[in-house]
This record gives C-alpha cells, structure tokens and sequence, in this order.
C-alpha cells in the first residue's frame, strides 16, 4: 500500500491516547481508533507511522513497517474481547517448557542446569509452581497445580503483556521465559540468549549452520520488539 498521509501525532483518547494521521485518527481493522494507556507507547506508534513509506507521502508500505502497532491492535481487536483463547494456548506451554527439558550430554546439561535452572527456581517461588525436570526428549509430566499456577499468572497478565506473551512464550519455547520477560525478571535478549543455549552450544564444536543463524537473527528481531512494547508499556 502507499502512504497517503503527511504527518502522524498523538492525540488525546478516551481512555488513554491515540495516533491521527493528518488529523484523523488510526482504526483498527475492526473500526475502532487504536487507543493505548501510556503516552510513550503512543509516541513510538506515531514514530513508525511518520517513517512508514520512506516518510513521505506516496512511499511504499507494508504494515510489517509498524510492529508496535500490529502488536497493540492484536491486544486491542482479538485480546480484550476475549482473553480465554490466548490464555489457555499459552498456558499449554507449561506442560513441555523448554527449560525442564536438559541435553544427555554432561557438558551441555551442566551448562542447561547453571544457566536454566536459576528461572525454575524463580517460577517455583514467583508462581508457586515448581516444574519437574528430565534429560532427553521423553515427556515429563508436570504436576496439575503447577501448570494451574502457571495459567493463573498468565491470565493476571494484561491485554498488552498477553499480547507480548503470545509472541515471546512460541518464540523461546518456554512460558517460564516468557513470563520472567514480562515480569521484568529477564531482558528480552538474554531470554533469547537462554532459549537458544543448546544451538550456540553444538556451533561452538560444529561451526555455524547459516540458516539456523538467520532464523535465530529473524527470531531475535520479534523478541526485541516485544521488548521495546513492554518497555513503553510498563508505567513510570
């Protein structure tokens, strides 16, 4: 599509604040004007706007230019009105976390155990939910109350965080990151860094896989976006 607008600024809302394009302002696909609580989250939305298609009117775009604004809309449209369907596919995650589940190798389980077992430790004290853990591929099953504890701070999380988390918990493969993410106990890079230690570990021995490297590199830019909206959403 092309850019058919001047100038995007921020605008007064009810309930918070919006984004206007030459004085009118952003809808959604359902008709709604986005709104969102923080002026900063705002302000970064009216900043992908003004540089859409090269910043200029007529400049071709895409609305992969306006990640912050894809991901406020999804917690606006499809989160609010009915919050169980993102809630019950993330709390799934609680019963395979990628972080229960550690290499036969000792050296790359040792690794897996200083570096992954500090966040089960933190979600057994945060969440009330201790999660088991196991070597190999085979299943482990997690006790009912964990995986129940887990839901239940999935659903405490807002629209926005949901919205993160629906981003963040299928990218690491793990929910325990995702909410240390969204609870500020880990920076979303290193949460990468985290989920992505058995990749790193078999490049240091076999060289890099390029395509493995591109997709982490793909990956890593939706993490770090995520990061940034929860950054601009977090009060001050």
């Amino acid at each position: 599509m092309k850019r058919f607008w001047t100038s995007a600024t921020t605008t007064p809302q009810p309930g918070g604040f919006g984004v206007s394009l030459d004085g009118k302002p952003v809808r959604l696909p359902g008709g709604a004007p986005l709104v969102v609580d923080r002026a900063p989250l705002a302000e970064a939305i009216a900043e992908e706007w003004s540089a859409a298609g090269g910043g200029a009117p007529g400049g071709e775009m895409s609305m992969n230019d306006m990640p912050l604004t894809r991901l406020v809309g999804t917690a606006q449209e499809r989160i609010v009105p009915d919050p169980a369907a993102m809630i019950d596919g993330l709390a799934r995650y609680a019963e395979s976390d990628l972080l229960c589940y550690r290499a036969e190798d000792p050296q790359l389980a040792a690794l897996q155990a200083a570096e992954w077992q500090p966040l089960l430790d933190w979600a057994a004290l945060r969440q009330d939910a201790p999660l088991r853990v196991t070597a190999g591929i085979m299943p482990v099953r997690q006790e009912a109350s964990a995986v129940a504890a887990l839901r239940a701070a999935v659903a405490a999380r807002n629209p926005v965080e949901l919205a993160a988390l629906g981003v963040l918990v299928p990218a690491l493969g793990s929910l325990v990151l995702g909410l240390a993410v969204v609870e500020g106990r880990l920076e979303a890079a290193e949460a990468h860094r985290l989920a992505i230690l058995d990749e790193t570990f078999q490049e240091e021995f076999w060289g890099l896989d390029q395509e493995a490297a591109d997709r982490r590199a793909r990956i890593a830019g939706e993490i770090a976006v995520v990061g940034r909206l929860l950054a601009l959403a977090r009060p001050t």
